[in-house]
């Protein structure tokens, strides 16, 4: 207005915020900013956008943001690090490179982050959004597992260390990923989706026809449904998982974790479930969202034995393990 344009801008390095630009003169000011303050440099992990190969027959590229381990007050470990692959929500959303407090959580703390834009993820043209058209459960579970054995391939990830997380729909890539592959030796649910089938029949309004798209018309296309759900396929799934979940969400409900845990609890397999009360789907509270990180790093921590530095309190217990 009157000569200026609100931007919402990030950078790797810098969080988002809102900018004034004068259109006449292109100089610019600060409005307001998300983050009061941000770690010094040396803590901050820049990201590398990285393809790799996926899919098969007819060779397909995916894309992705690595994030090395960062923090120059200690030093790092020789050989590769742990990674951390993150499956974005949506699922036809995107992983962006802009500032991120929640990944350099890990990379500060020595893990690599891997940041997958799976077939599907908006920013990469029609045809590539598209590639998820029916093959949600398929196309994005190989290009997180892909994904993975890329980076381990390339010696930027550890093998034996490998761990998936997601939230929403990632968190549904996470339990798939870990139901129909042996990649990943660890793996965080954050509100995720098990049972396909009760998602379609129980999901809020808004997204009530979203997987006739994804997966295929229900209940015409049910044996996909049940054929790509991890609850039906416990006896696959080996590697350990933690799971959050908000005790308030309307879009996947709290009875998709608690299912989930108590189908691994039964078959022995290590697993952690941590509710919050007042939560939706995505925590709000700031101690609700420091609690699920420091959790989620104790569970590594105990999975591939080493000690975090956490608060006391905030070691979870893992059951079964």
């Amino acid at each position: 207005s009157a000569g200026s344009l609100a931007v919402n801008a990030a950078s790797a390095t810098e969080p988002w915020r809102v900018i004034l630009v004068d259109l006449s003169t292109g100089a610019w000011e600060t409005v307001r900013r998300s983050v009061s303050e941000v770690p010094g440099k040396g803590y901050l992990s820049t990201p590398e956008p990285i393809d790799f190969a996926t899919g098969s027959g007819e060779a397909t590229v995916a894309h992705a943001f690595y994030y090395p381990p960062r923090n120059d007050d200690v030093t790092l470990p020789e050989g590769p690090p742990p990674l951390i692959v993150r499956g974005h929500g949506g699922p036809t959303g995107a992983a962006s490179p802009a500032f991120s407090l929640a990944i350099q959580y890990w990379t500060s703390r020595g893990f690599a982050v891997l940041d997958v834009n799976y077939r599907g993820s908006t920013g990469w043209g029609r045809p590539y959004r598209e590639a998820l058209y029916g093959q949600w459960g398929v196309a994005d579970v190989e290009d997180v597992v892909k994904g993975a054995e890329a980076m381990v391939a390339r010696g930027l990830a550890d093998p034996s260390r490998l761990a998936i997380r997601g939230g929403s729909a990632g968190g549904y890539t996470v339990l798939a990923a870990l139901a129909f592959h042996d990649t990943f030796t660890a793996g965080c649910s954050l509100y995720g989706i098990g049972d396909l089938e009760a998602l379609a029949t129980d999901t809020h309004k808004f997204e009530s026809r979203y997987l006739d798209q994804l997966i295929g018309p229900y209940p015409e296309r049910r044996d996909l449904y049940r054929a790509r759900s991890p609850i039906h396929h416990i006896e696959s799934l080996a590697a350990p998982v933690i799971f959050f979940q908000g005790l308030d969400d309307k879009v996947v409900p709290p009875n998709q974790a608690e299912a989930m845990v108590a189908a691994l609890q039964a078959k022995n397999v290590p697993v952690a479930y941590i509710p919050f009360e007042g939560e939706g789907h995505g925590f709000r509270k700031a101690e609700n969202i420091r609690r699920a990180l420091d959790g989620e790093l104790s569970f590594y921590g105990q999975i591939w034995g080493f000690e975090p530095e956490i608060p006391s309190d905030a070691r979870v217990e893992v059951m079964g393990l």
